[in-house]
């Protein structure tokens, strides 16, 4: 079964998040759009926090794939990733390419995946998601136990 994609962008990620949407939709996805809804600028946390709560509160571990992934757009997608994993429970990565989208799901679980609205076209951001929702996690015991670590240190500071 194809996990729930919800997206999000702020304003600089707004374009290349309403080419993807259908995207997405033509590959079978379900897609829940949390805004923004406009190149109006706005502050990026308020989406990337709606994206990693949605993703958060539906993980239930190390799934080969989780029901819920999020994708996150912004200028660069590094403000996006550094909100997103402020919220337990989560593990998002920006990828700018297919090799770092493909790597991010093997090795590290990610269950949100950043793109950059301005140094990505859209069929960049196409293939690089493509790949990303492609690759399941290896399963391979040294990268659980890497991520078990981290959901223990979650579990110590999300109390």
């Amino acid at each position: 079964m194809k996990p729930k994609i919800v997206i999000g962008a702020d304003h600089g990620g707004y374009r290349l998040k309403e080419e993807l949407k259908p995207f997405l939709k033509q590959l079978g996805y379900s897609v829940e759009d949390v805004g923004t809804d406009s190149e109006e600028s706005c502050d990026y946390p308020d989406y990337a926090f709606k994206v990693a709560a949605a993703v958060g509160n539906n993980n239930s571990g190390l799934d080969t794939f989780p029901p819920v992934v999020g994708i996150l757009v912004c200028r660069s997608a590094a403000g996006m990733i550094i909100a997103a994993n402020k919220v337990k429970g989560v593990r998002a990565v920006a990828a700018l390419d297919e090799t770092s989208a493909r790597h991010s799901r093997e090795h590290n679980a990610v269950n949100v995946l950043g793109l950059s609205g301005d140094w990505m076209t859209a069929e960049q951001a196409k293939k690089v998601v493509k790949a990303w929702l492609e690759t399941p996690f290896t399963r391979e015991e040294r990268h659980s136990r890497r991520l078990q670590k981290i959901a223990e240190f979650e579990k110590k500071v999300f109390k």
